[in-house]
């Protein structure tokens, strides 16, 4: 081989995508996006977050990759254990998840099961052995509430220093989130400040939980986010912005839909980490042999113009936490 061949073959094999090396050459892998609420279209905003990791590990859809979607009508209610049924009867290889309801669905039918977020703590619920070794079907990325919790009305007690009381809004169905309600209790009692419970189970619980804070109003709300709560999140947005309560969330999607505050993990990173969890089953890895992770960057972000439209003035020391500030 003359010299200036071998460096151009050299040089492909350098250059060379890593779809090239990252699966089995004609393999299709069948991958779903699943939610409490069913499965996620490609044009949701974590599908595309997830996709879009994938893509730089070599998997596209409509190459490599089979990306299920939804197939049932719009509005009516998803039995989890069903549609995991269908999934595992279509043989999709891996399944990302959001939420405890989900995991528990995915954990009973056996799927390999990759969490993104919103399962609370995999351990105290049951979902795994331990961390480390999950021993089971399910690894993928989970918080430690009990720090998180802290640090958001830590933040509250920052733009408020005379917090007396919050008002704390979860799921009382999702096991998950009830954890990392008592989480979040636990930790304003070590600050001094009172909770307000109302937790709810269904939409129309949601009328109840404002008429207790119509009756004892709150100094600010805590919410803590699954897919009842997210789904109501505009009920609690237009509370919020009426009674010019200051509220946090867990999420800095929540806050760029009129939200005032999140502090929580970077789901941009989280979704990496997921996709890179993916990678390694779709290339035979067992769920069980793959640590649980832990976010390693939390995001605090401020929306301004909700601040301004409950005239609320946000001290500099809050603003100069801030990660990002929407204008």
């Amino acid at each position: 081989m003359k010299r200036r061949d071998f460096i151009a073959l050299v040089g492909t094999l350098v250059i060379a995508p890593r779809v090239a090396i990252a699966q089995t050459p004609g393999k299709v892998y069948r991958l779903a996006l699943v939610s409490p609420g069913g499965l996620l279209p490609e044009s949701a905003l974590y599908a595309k977050l997830l996709l879009g990791e994938l893509a730089k590990l070599g998997y596209m859809p409509g190459q490599n990759l089979a990306f299920e979607g939804p197939s049932g009508v719009d509005g009516q209610p998803v039995q989890l254990p069903h549609l995991m049924e269908e999934l595992k009867a279509a043989k999709v290889d891996v399944i990302v998840i959001l939420g405890y309801p989900t995991a528990v669905a995915a954990k009973a039918a056996g799927i390999p099961t990759v969490v993104a977020f919103g399962i609370g703590d995999p351990v105290a619920t049951g979902l795994v052995v331990n961390l480390a070794r999950p021993e089971g079907n399910i690894t993928g990325i989970s918080d430690v509430a009990t720090t998180l919790s802290t640090k958001r009305l830590g933040l509250l007690k920052e733009l408020l220093p005379k917090l007396h009381r919050v008002a704390m809004l979860w799921n009382k169905n999702d096991l998950g989130m009830s954890l990392r309600y008592d989480a979040s209790a636990k930790a304003a009692e070590a600050m001094g400040v009172a909770v307000q419970a109302v937790g709810v189970r269904e939409p129309d619980d949601f009328n109840e939980a404002f008429a207790v804070m119509d009756r004892e109003p709150p100094d600010a709300i805590l919410m803590v986010s699954d897919s009842l709560t997210v789904l109501n999140r505009k009920r609690v947005f237009d509370y919020a912005a009426v009674h010019r309560l200051p509220a946090i969330y867990e999420y800095d999607p929540l806050v760029r839909e009129g939200g005032l505050m999140s502090y929580g993990p970077d789901l941009r990173e989280s979704f990496e980490r997921a996709a890179s969890m993916v990678d390694r089953i779709f290339k035979g890895a067992k769920p069980a042999d793959l640590p649980f992770e832990q976010p390693t960057r939390y995001l605090f972000v401020l929306n301004l113009k909700t601040a301004k439209s409950i005239s609320l003035e946000i001290p500099p020391t809050v603003l100069a936490l801030a990660d990002e500030v929407i204008e």
